[in-house]
């Protein structure tokens, strides 16, 4: 019998389900590292929404151009198709603004961006955004002559079939979002953003635990329950009378002590930091600096390693050496237009710009005229004749000839010498 009965318990024991430990305090669960925040998570940081959001609406609206090396001269090639894919209808369901926000998206929270580029009969007819979590990636473990397939959707790829926006990689094919790189931090914002949504949905009410000088019965301790089930609950009934020997000890501190705001203002102007991004920029207080400093810390390394991805796949092996994709950051730096056209002036009076070429920046038809000033106000000449005009005497010349001598005038009473 009493064998029998140890094993009954042995048997028991097993049965009965093993307790877990469950942590309600979102903030204590990222202390202790429970918590593994998401990309959808870190999206819902104000912060950190307005970052990506701003950095990735400023990249989708620029312009990216073609460009050919002439020898010295630099010229843009209009009429090629390429640009219009990565300007305007990719060929796919999200234009070329939609595909470049996405990617910009994805290299800050995912693997990185990425976009297919498709070919038929080796010409390129249209770009796919692909989402990074669709994809997967074989690889040679080889450390120095590094190889790569991408797979999706069934089938592989070669490295060389897409457009790859990444961040802090080390082998070419995938990066480290910015959410894993500090992942600490933003479990820790995250965690205080619940913290703060559950002390809203409690009223505000601190946590704490009821002392009783001597044993409650089973009806008062559920109605006691229930009580602060209905104070905790924020709603308009939330007072309890605490009989004679009921005394209630805190837990926690209230947002006020914990200093929440504190707290998130310092978190929204680290997340900023991370970004590169002036904290002015997005509550809309910006100076000029503070826009230079953006444009100079976040927009510009992205715009040469966009660039860097779309020369490397969409030119061909034989274009690469005079030929390159560039996004245009002329509407990027435009400040005032008081300033923007005084630079104009100077470029115009200085002879580094032509008329047309300013009003081609501001989107204006050209006028025609062919001149560049050459110091004096009155000489104008044309590069495509290389002929010189001076409107005060109406004369014209051609550069590189000797000038004609001009004969004396004779004085009355003189001849001409034999």
């Amino acid at each position: 019998m009493i064998e029998i009965g140890i094993w009954k318990r042995w048997r028991e024991a097993r049965e009965q389900p093993k307790e877990t430990e469950i942590v309600s305090d979102s903030l204590l669960r990222a202390l202790i590292g429970e918590t593994k925040i998401t990309a959808e998570e870190a999206m819902s940081i104000p912060t950190v929404a307005g970052c990506v959001g701003k950095i990735a609406d400023t990249v989708a609206s620029l312009e990216i151009k073609l460009y050919r090396r002439n020898g010295d001269a630099i010229e843009e090639m209009t009429d090629d198709k390429r640009t219009k894919l990565l300007n305007g209808d990719t060929g796919d369901t999200l234009d070329a603004f939609q595909m470049k926000r996405a990617m910009v998206k994805d290299m800050f929270l995912d693997k990185g961006g990425y976009a297919f580029v498709h070919k038929s009969n080796g010409e390129i007819v249209s770009l796919h955004y692909v989402e990074a979590n669709r994809l997967a990636f074989t690889y040679d473990p080889n450390p120095i002559f590094k190889d790569y397939k991408i797979y999706c959707y069934g089938a592989y790829y070669e490295g060389w079939q897409w457009i790859k926006l990444l961040r802090n990689t080390r082998n070419g094919y995938s990066g480290e979002s910015i959410v894993d790189e500090s992942k600490t931090f933003f479990e820790t914002a995250y965690a205080s953003l619940l913290y703060e949504k559950n002390l809203v949905k409690t009223g505000g009410n601190k946590k704490g635990f009821l002392q009783s000088a001597k044993k409650l019965s089973t009806e008062a301790m559920e109605a006691l329950k229930k009580a602060f089930k209905r104070m905790y609950s924020d709603s308009s009934e939330n007072v309890i009378v605490l009989n004679d020997g009921l005394t209630f000890k805190e837990s926690s501190n209230t947002s006020v002590e914990l200093q929440l705001n504190e707290n998130k203002k310092t978190n929204a102007d680290e997340i900023c930091k991370m970004f590169h991004v002036p904290p002015s920029i997005i509550s809309g207080k910006a100076t000029e600096e503070d826009k230079k400093n953006y444009i100079e810390g976040a927009i510009i390394p992205i715009l040469d390693r966009f660039a860097t991805a779309i020369n490397a796949v969409m030119l061909d092996e034989d274009e690469k050496n005079d030929m390159f994709f560039s996004f245009d950051t002329t509407d990027l730096v435009k400040g005032d237009i008081e300033k923007r056209f005084g630079a104009y002036k100077i470029a115009i009076d200085s002879g580094f710009m032509q008329i047309d070429e300013v009003r081609e920046k501001e989107k204006l038809p050209a006028f025609g005229l062919d001149f560049i000033k050459l110091g004096l106000q009155d000489v104008l000449y044309s590069p495509s004749s290389k002929t010189v005009y001076t409107p005060n005497t109406d004369k014209t010349s051609k550069m590189g000839e000797n000038p004609v001598k001009e004969e004396p005038e004779k004085k009355e009473g003189e001849e001409d010498a034999d």
